[in-house]
């Protein structure tokens, strides 16, 4: 797909930064939508329950932090990635 983009002026730098740019969007948007969904399965889950719905800030927290590695791993670009494993 790079094609298209270097028959119209583009550097393989930026296609670089842009394919970085894509992956760490995703991961990112994949992160907060884990914790989100979280929030969401245990407010049901104790709404049903018939229980106080309490999520812990620091439970919210604990769940970006797992942005960081998702957001380190999309970093190398796709072709490096593959060569590597």
């Amino acid at each position: 797909m790079p094609r298209p983009r270097r028959s119209l002026g583009a550097t393989r730098g930026q296609i670089r930064l842009q394919f970085l740019a894509e992956a760490l969007l995703l991961s990112g948007l994949g992160g907060v939508g884990g914790v989100l969904l979280g929030i969401g399965v245990t407010g049901g889950y104790a709404t049903h329950q018939g229980w106080a719905v309490l999520v812990p800030l620091w439970a919210m927290i604990g769940g970006l932090a797992g942005l960081c590695p998702a957001v380190r791993a999309a970093r190398p670009p796709a072709t490096e990635a593959l060569a590597t494993h």
